[in-house]
């Protein structure tokens, strides 16, 4: 293993207790995941100078700390590899979490308080069997009024028919 990938090695792990310890990367730097590199840097730019531990009121260790975290996080936010690894590590923790919080929710408790079986099965309020009423005698009306049009066209066409064989002559048969 060469100088340069144990110095990587290291400096991943240290991220990875960094973070865990002090939340993520973008909210040391007080930037939104969608910002661009240009606010990355105007935002870092900004903390190194309040916690560079030569010119802040901080008591040296916090500060050095601090700083500390703030450079782990530019260097990962500012290479656009070491962004997009650490975005899709994020969304990995983030669908774990919310995972994990559905498998822990319970199922929910059946109510043993009430006469029916399925919530949707309750009876029926007054206005719904009013409009039940109401689609019923509608049905109805329809339904007579179909078959009493029915029975008179059905006379009408038969006297209908009886003129036109009149008109037509004997001669010609339907």
């Amino acid at each position: 293993m060469t100088a340069r990938s144990e110095t990587n090695q290291k400096q991943q792990n240290g991220f990875a207790n960094t973070r865990a310890a002090t939340g993520n990367y973008y909210q040391i730097l007080g930037v939104a995941p969608t910002a661009s590199p240009m606010e990355i840097r105007r935002m870092y730019r900004q903390l190194s100078k309040q916690y560079h531990p030569d010119t802040t009121d901080l008591p040296t260790a916090t500060a050095k700390e601090k700083f500390q975290q703030l450079n782990e996080a530019y260097a990962t936010l500012s290479n656009p590899q070491r962004r997009l690894a650490y975005d899709r590590q994020l969304y990995a923790q983030r669908l774990a979490s919310i995972y994990a919080a559905m498998a822990e929710k319970e199922p929910p408790v059946e109510r043993g308080d009430s006469a029916y079986i399925d919530p949707i099965d309750r009876p029926l309020s007054g206005g719904e069997l009013f409009s039940l009423f109401l689609l019923g005698t509608t049905i109805l009306a329809c339904l007579l009024l179909a078959i009493v049009v029915g029975l008179t066209q059905q006379e009408t066409t038969t006297e209908s028919l009886e003129s036109l064989a009149l008109v037509l002559g004997p001669g010609f048969c339907l």
